[in-house]
């Protein structure tokens, strides 16, 4: 029991090691690209003729009535005196 430890970190590292010697493995080389030629476009032609004129539109429909305010505050029992303006002298 006092060795099995020592056998197993043994038997890890000796696999740990074997593994990092493998021949790295290497692809065929691609074939190489064809090339395509494509052909360029040509000037511009003439405008083209104008359109016709589009049917007339019908009239629109009326949009729904806006909303109100609200009803102001009543007054209170609050008395508000006005002092009259002095006399001129």
């Amino acid at each position: 029991m006092k060795y099995s430890l020592v056998v197993v970190a043994a038997a890890v590292s000796a696999l740990a090691l074997s593994a990092c010697e493998r021949q790295p493995v290497v692809a065929p080389a691609a074939p190489p690209a064809t090339v395509v030629t494509v052909p360029v476009p040509g000037p511009p032609g003439p405008a083209g003729p104008q359109g016709a004129t589009g049917a007339p539109a019908g009239k629109g429909e009326t949009g729904a009535p806006g909303m109100t305010g609200v009803e102001g505050k009543k007054g209170g029992d609050t008395i508000v005196v006005v002092p009259s303006s002095a006399p001129p002298r």
